[in-house]
């Protein structure tokens, strides 16, 4: 076993930013169209994290022109630049599914931490 943790130590990254559930983030995503690299942002609220170590993983929602995205980003991928905390929000669940039923404002409100 201790190989394995030892191979899964060099796959992670070791600048992650601090960030939790709540918290509205921008993830700064690496994409490669045809021979170029360029970074995608995508900023929204972080509704859910799963996982430990490198199988970590974290949900990111977001309103785009009225519709609700959903995306699912593994924590220690080399596609993701930099995750920049824009924003801390101060939330009392482990996972903040109820905000796919709000709509509106009311979708991207969190209580701020302070």
């Amino acid at each position: 076993m201790d190989i394995i943790k030892k191979i899964e130590q060099e796959q992670m990254k070791p600048d992650v930013a601090a960030f939790n559930i709540g918290d509205t983030v921008k993830v700064h995503t690496r994409v490669v169209e045809g021979g170029k690299e360029r970074v995608q942002i995508f900023s929204g609220i972080v509704i859910a994290r799963r996982g430990s170590s490198v199988n970590a993983s974290f949900t990111v929602r977001k309103i785009s022109y009225g519709e609700g995205v959903e995306r699912v980003f593994p924590v220690h991928t080399p596609r993701i630049a930099k995750i920049e905390v824009t924003h801390r929000g101060k939330v009392r669940r482990a996972k903040l599914h109820y905000l796919r039923q709000r709509v509106g404002k009311r979708a991207l409100l969190v209580k701020s931490a302070g």
